[in-house]
């Protein structure tokens, strides 16, 4: 009896991506509205005395580049990709609850530790969107950066996705790149310094890394929440 042929990347990737797409849009836009019920309600009404981050000689030798804004805004479509690649609903609620539980940490050190960038880091610029950035997002909520946090996150599960189906080396990489390009634009637009952006990073990670051991069987049965008998680790 003749075996059947692999699934061509191409094929797992698009199918991905078709299933429960509607599901995934609405669930994408209302858990980022949610987040950020939160996120301007500790950035306009912090609870503690504001510890504003120190600049590091990096910061210094980076300078203010506006342009940047592009990748920086990019942020709302890239979080996108890594549910949009889950591939039944047990792996997409999954996937929800450890970006929601990394969500909420850095809502929590906002609370507890509110932070902002030194003040006129920025200049004026013409730029379209800067001033409006500026406008809404003041200068708090500094450390941990949760666009890096988020980001990173995103770039480790999504670069999780192309590994298994085997997707070429160049999309990996992309990945990667748009991350990096993320990364450095919180720095440009002088949103955040380094250590907001390490901190960040470390967040992220620090997420991600059990997200990838602890995820629902293959099959896609419903998991219990957290080590259930449906989830296993991935090795």
């Amino acid at each position: 009896m003749p075996s059947s042929a692999p699934t061509h990347w191409t094929s797992e990737l698009g199918f991905r991506i078709r299933h429960l797409l509607a599901l995934k849009i609405v669930g994408v836009t209302v858990f980022t509205w949610l987040f950020f019920i939160g996120y301007f309600q500790l950035l306009r009404h912090p609870v503690h005395a504001m510890t504003v981050m120190p600049l590091t000689a990096l910061d210094l030798l980076i300078p203010f580049q506006p342009e940047m804004l592009i990748a920086y805004f990019s942020l709302w479509f890239y979080v996108g990709l890594a549910p949009g690649l889950q591939r039944n609903f047990s792996e997409l609620v999954v996937y929800g609850l450890w970006v929601g539980a990394l969500c909420l940490s850095g809502l929590a050190l906002f609370h507890f530790w509110p932070t902002q960038v030194p003040p006129l880091m920025a200049g004026g610029s013409d730029f379209p969107g800067f001033a409006l950035m500026q406008g809404v997002d003041a200068p708090g909520n500094a450390c941990p950066s949760m666009h890096v946090a988020v980001a990173i996150f995103t770039a480790i599960r999504v670069d999780d996705v192309l590994h298994r189906t085997r997707a070429p080396l160049s999309l990996r990489l992309g990945n990667w790149l748009w991350f990096a390009a993320i990364a450095y634009s919180t720095l440009a637009v002088k949103q955040h310094v380094v250590l907001d952006a390490l901190a960040g990073a470390l967040l992220g990670i620090a997420f991600a890394w059990p997200s990838m051991r602890w995820r629902p069987m293959p099959g896609g049965r419903a998991p219990a929440v957290f080590g259930g008998a449906d989830i296993i680790p991935h090795r």
